[in-house]
């Protein structure tokens, strides 16, 4: 597999993640950027400002060019592009994604391509508030998780490559994991945190006047609810059992801290804050930080 440098990269999709992509890979001086995307003016964008070399919305035969291809789509629109358009990728061309779900998909993927080319999914876990080109930035990648999905049949190098990459963006750390394991932590660590701050917005107890009550706490609570709803409702729908296999367990959490305010159960309280307290420094600052 080549080097970064020496790679052609089309990136379809140029929202908020795949125009950080293509603002990133700038940087590192990739080969060339095909840039690709539903709305043709934020292609023409993306080009205007350099970020991208040439388009393949109007073109899409371009895409023969490209080593990589990184797909950067709602869930619900990645296997429908890759059976319209895998007529144009390379015959050994590198497919990777970054869908925060991955269910069934690799394997319909799978079922689209040709023998030599090579599906890896992976999910940057990179993010910020907001939607589209106009929110992505060169910067997202610093200090990320990358999650590089362990599945039969893969190409080593391909792994590496991407591997390489996620490091030379600037990802803290990559982490290898099947599409099972993936998809029931992201339900934990991602899903459920969306979930909950969007109750809090959405609580009966939000009023008018609640904004002049709020503090740090609650902003960090809901920062995420500043949620694309379209994209979320594809991940909550496709990933529904671990999520709703999560959201049963937060309910049996919320139920013991019933108990204990309806049990006047000072020892209790402080028990599960300072348990909570502890698994959290460790998973920060101690022993479970890889």
């Amino acid at each position: 597999m080549k080097k970064l440098q020496d790679t052609v990269v089309a990136i379809v999709g140029l929202g908020l993640i795949g125009g950080s992509y293509a603002k990133a890979l700038k940087s590192q001086k990739v080969k060339r950027i095909i840039g690709m995307d539903r709305n043709h003016i934020v292609s023409l964008m993306a080009l205007d400002e350099g970020y991208v070399t040439e388009l393949a919305d109007e073109d899409p035969e371009r895409l023969r060019e490209a080593d990589v291809i990184i797909c950067c789509m709602y869930p619900g629109a990645f296997v429908p592009f890759v059976r319209d358009h895998v007529k144009y990728f390379k015959k050994d061309v590198l497919l990777t994604d970054v869908m925060g779900i991955k269910g069934s998909i690799p394997d319909q993927v799978d079922a689209l391509l040709g023998p030599e080319m090579d599906f890896v999914p992976t999910h940057p876990m990179a993010g910020r508030e907001g939607k589209g080109y106009s929110q992505s930035t060169s910067q997202i990648f610093q200090g990320a998780n990358f999650i590089l999905i362990h599945r039969e049949g893969n190409r080593p190098e391909h792994r590496d490559w991407l591997r390489n990459m996620a490091y030379e963006l600037g990802c803290a750390r990559v982490v290898e994991l099947t599409v099972e394991e993936h998809d029931s932590i992201i339900a934990y660590t991602s899903d459920l945190p969306h979930v909950m701050a969007v109750s809090l917005i959405n609580s009966d107890s939000m009023q008018e006047n609640t904004k002049y009550f709020v503090a740090g706490s609650f902003r960090d609570a809901t920062r995420v609810a500043d949620i694309n709803a379209k994209l979320w409702s594809d991940l909550f729908l496709l990933n529904k059992g671990p999520v709703i296999q999560e959201i049963n367990k937060l309910e049996q959490e919320l139920e013991h801290w019933k108990s204990a305010l309806q049990q006047d159960d000072r020892e209790e309280l402080e028990q599960m804050m300072d348990k909570a307290k502890k698994k959290r420094r460790d998973m920060f600052y101690g022993k479970n930080l890889r």
